[in-house]
């Protein structure tokens, strides 16, 4: 702690505040507004806010708590103003985002961005890394050559005006305390807290000064919230928070026990939202990148369209196009692959019955795919391609998944993620088409 921080009288002691919520008690707006801003002072150590995470972590927090909490964590730092938006004309433009709690496969926002800007409505889409399992956007557009993920805010305006999409880095003005205490909670235990990932979510996105968003709160094995109660409170949380901060926010809960897709990994994702975005891919993406676009478009005002018909018309494509070059990079450009790959065969005929998200997303992690922690480097062409989707019938040694990698001796590793992750059992065809029919979207809240 500096002289000066000593020096300074301060309005609470970071013991009372850890005291407070320890023995179960709300903390006041005073006690919140104090120890956030104090945290980003350093005036509150990072073992103080250690503690005091852990005791939200296990008592909670009241709605009022939430709300408070998010908007110290806003307070900290600027917010983004996007109402004198327009277009080169002189149109306004009205303004949606989207965001996901990540998964495995999970590359929607690549079709997605450019699909709602298609119909005239702009897309700030701030988005981030990868850490562990689950795959950053940034770092799949990255495979893209010449792609630039840092933006300034004044490129940031032109190109959402200009083009109508823009997926970039956020900037390190946007609630700066919240990515002090993501850091801090990745390293505590305390990640899963429903009241500080919603606040974290939150903060930023009601910073970002989106008038519109939509929510992609995932549950299952590959997602951070396992079971749909967890998903269910996570998600009306976060509606209620957006809400309650003016913001147009409705959420879908999404399944993420299956891998979204055929693909995880940076450059195999990319190649199969470049195929959503030409008509084609796999069905579960197609179905929640139009869900998402639809709910996105009926918040910033569009309504009687189907956002199916501009990944049929080649008007997404076009705005994706746009999109990668006006950030440097070359759409056209031959993407990255692997120097090794290795194939997973099934063992017997029958039906693939399971095949867990958590399993294939590991396996991609360890292929070279993911990072263990912040700043370490990807492998563009890493990653696990799929071959068959649970309910499809395969046949004794046929190709299950392709394990993609330029570091042949991450095989082995990578297989034991996925032993036990999948399996190949007699079913009938009701079964098999049950499992072949289920939907990724699980329900709508807001």
């Amino acid at each position: 702690m500096s002289t000066e921080s000593q020096s300074t009288a301060e309005p609470f002691d970071a013991i009372e505040v850890i005291h407070a919520k320890r023995d179960g008690h709300a903390l006041t707006r005073e006690q919140i507004d104090w120890v956030v801003d104090a945290y980003t002072r350093d005036v509150v150590a990072d073992e103080q806010m250690s503690a005091l995470t852990m005791a939200i972590f296990l008592n909670g927090m009241e709605r009022r708590e939430i709300a408070e909490w998010t908007a110290a964590m806003i307070a900290s730092g600027e917010r983004m103003d996007f109402a004198g938006l327009t277009t080169p004309e002189g149109r306004p433009l009205a303004t949606t985002d989207k965001h996901s709690t990540g998964g495995v496969g999970d590359k929607i926002t690549l079709p997605l961005a450019p699909l709602v800007a298609s119909y005239g409505v702009a897309v700030p889409q701030l988005s981030g890394r990868g850490l562990g399992h689950t795959g950053g956007t940034l770092d799949k557009l990255e495979s893209i050559r010449g792609w630039r993920a840092d933006l300034s805010n004044q490129e940031m305006m032109r190109q959402l005006s200009e083009v109508g999409a823009v997926i970039c880095a956020a900037g390190a003005g946007l609630a700066p305390a919240d990515k002090r205490l993501y850091a801090l909670r990745d390293v505590t235990g305390t990640v899963e807290a429903i009241p500080l990932i919603a606040s974290s979510i939150m903060s930023k996105k009601i910073a970002e000064g989106t008038g519109t968003l939509v929510l992609d709160v995932k549950c299952g094995s590959g997602a951070f919230m396992k079971n749909e109660e967890d998903a269910r409170e996570l998600a009306r949380t976060m509606v209620d928070l957006g809400r309650d901060a003016g913001v147009n926010t409705t959420a879908l809960l999404t399944d993420m026990s299956v891998p979204l897709g055929l693909t995880a990994g940076n450059a195999l994702e990319v190649r199969e939202s470049v195929e959503v975005l030409a008509g084609g891919g796999p069905a579960d993406v197609v179905e929640l990148t139009v869900e998402l676009a639809r709910a996105m478009l009926a918040g910033a005002g569009v309504t009687g369209v189907d956002p199916a018909e501009n990944l049929r018309n080649g008007r997404a494509m076009d705005v994706w196009t746009r999109m990668i070059e006006a950030q440097g990079g070359d759409p056209r450009a031959q993407l990255p692959t692997a120097a090794h790959t290795e194939a997973v065969t099934a063992e017997t005929d029958g039906v693939l019955t399971e095949l867990d998200a958590m399993a294939v997303g590991l396996a991609a992690w360890r292929l070279g795919a993911g990072r263990e922690r912040q700043g370490q480097p990807v492998q563009a062409g890493a990653g696990v391609e799929l071959h068959a989707r649970p309910g499809d019938r395969v046949a004794k040694g046929q190709t299950l998944m392709t394990l993609h990698t330029d570091t042949p001796e991450r095989f082995e590793r990578a297989k034991a993620a996925l032993a036990g992750g999948w399996a190949v059992a007699e079913a009938d065809e009701a079964a098999a088409a049950a499992l072949r029919e289920r939907s990724v979207i699980l329900d709508r809240i807001g």
